[in-house]
């Protein structure tokens, strides 16, 4: 099924994303991750790979498990930087031949430490434009609600994603944030734009310090006071931060929900449990809203 089939039939969806293993690190703990998170019925799940397109074909592997032992839609990313025509085929070719039905398109980021090379494709933008013309998938992208780091500033930000669901994106993926006035304001602004399609928010527990500094700094997420404070508080008493991490989220999460937003995208690190605390916090309030 399609993505963008499940927002038609839903008011409020909930995912979960995983990544495939490091190169010394064995997949099977990556399936037993998925083992329990199907358990928990997502409404699909997204499957990331490394920068440059490394890993893209265990990533595809991963997407077919998904789909063939419990019938949940996967949703492969697939980033084109450094990238050729020939080499997105071969990709496409994996997904085709594992009933792979959506795509997350992506730029993606430089490999370290590898040379740039002349793709042929610069932006999402114009890999969206490519998959709409020459296969059948549905495709989704990202979003940035407080702009792409590279992007000189919001407005220009929101033009390049409008391009990219111009292109053919049906369905958007936020960028963690955790300031949920951000993402309002930011929803309001694309819906100006005049960017209709499905924005999932997506959201990462902080239950790891050094973790999440690592991703705001690369990403460029504002940190709020409080939660700032959480993390000097418990910083040093890792059950405390990962409880208080949780609740954050979960307050984050039903105050979404309670605004209408159509979907949530949990950022899950791998890390069953924090799925299945979030879960169990939030299933009721989305039970209720799609039985209304």
């Amino acid at each position: 099924m399609r993505i963008s089939e499940i927002f038609k039939q839903k008011r409020a969806v909930l995912s979960f994303e995983v990544f495939p293993p490091k190169k010394d690190s064995a997949v099977s703990g990556v399936y037993s991750a998925i083992d329990a998170l199907a358990e928990l019925s997502p409404d699909f799940i997204s499957v990331t790979y490394g920068a440059g397109g490394s890993g893209a074909k265990t990533s595809a592997q991963i997407a077919s498990f998904i789909k063939s032992k419990y019938g949940i839609e996967p949703l492969a990313h697939l980033t084109c930087v450094n990238s050729t025509r020939a080499d997105i085929d071969a990709v496409l070719s994996i997904l085709e031949e594992n009933n792979i039905e959506n795509i997350l398109a992506l730029r993606g980021d430089y490999p370290k430490d590898t040379p740039h090379i002349e793709g042929d494709f610069t932006y999402a933008d114009s890999l969206i434009a490519y998959l709409r013309e020459n296969y059948d998938f549905g495709i989704s992208a990202a979003c940035y609600p407080e702009g792409h780091p590279k992007s000189p500033n919001l407005e220009t930000d929101i033009r390049h994603t409008k391009m990219k669901v111009d292109a053919g994106a049906s369905h958007l993926v936020s960028q963690l944030f955790f300031d949920n006035d951000n993402f309002y304001e930011y929803v309001d602004k694309v819906r100006r734009a005049g960017i209709t399609v499905p924005i999932e928010a997506g959201i990462m527990p902080v239950v790891s310090k050094n973790n999440i500094l690592r991703l705001v700094s690369l990403c460029g997420a504002t940190f709020p006071k409080k939660l700032s404070k959480m993390l000097s508080r418990y910083e040093h008493n890792p059950d405390a931060l990962f409880d208080a991490g949780i609740a954050y989220a979960t307050e984050q999460i039903a105050d979404l929900l309670t605004n209408s937003v159509h979907g949530i995208h949990l950022y899950t690190m791998n890390n069953p449990l924090i799925a299945e605390r979030i879960n169990g916090n939030v299933r009721r309030i989305i039970n209720s809203i799609n039985n209304e």
